[in-house]
């Protein structure tokens, strides 16, 4: 409800809100594993229920502004997260993807980022394409406690 109010927008000139959330607690922000140069993360409007971010750590706009260790890490954390996820939900397929720019749909511009996001066989159904509205069984909270523990394990 928070983010069809806008309540939980950063006021503007606030700064990154994803340098904010890699700056705190990684319960208070659902960080999942964190790394040398990146780490994994819940997204906080999920398409489905996994929904996860691989993060870096620099706060660059394009993944060639990335260096290679960087770059290396985050598509093993892009694999780390994919396991757990087959582990914790078993499902069909995945879209991973990386939106650069505004006009390829990225909703932070300014702070690359890749998306893990899980699918199911028939998840796409009359809710989200004639509704326009994402049916989410879980709280993040709910993910969270879910996934945090299979990613401790890995």
């Amino acid at each position: 409800m928070a983010y069809l109010t806008g309540a939980d927008k950063p006021p503007p000139g606030s700064g990154c809100v994803f340098c904010a959330k890699l700056a705190a607690p990684d319960d208070a922000e659902h960080l999942l594993a964190r790394g040398q140069f990146a780490c994994v993360t819940l997204n906080r409007y999920p398409y489905n229920n996994g929904h996860l971010m691989v993060l870096p750590y620099a706060h660059v706009a394009s993944l060639e502004d990335l260096d290679p260790p960087t770059l290396t890490e985050l598509m093993l954390l892009t694999n780390r997260g994919l396991a757990v996820l087959r582990q914790a939900y078993r499902p069909d397929g995945f879209n991973i993807g990386v939106n650069l720019g505004q006009a390829a749909g990225a909703g932070i511009t300014d702070h690359v980022h890749v998306h893990i996001v899980p699918r199911w066989n028939g998840d796409t159904n009359f809710m989200p394409i004639v509704g326009e509205t994402r049916v989410i069984p879980e709280t993040l909270d709910q993910t969270y406690a879910r996934l945090r523990p299979l990613f401790n394990q890995s």
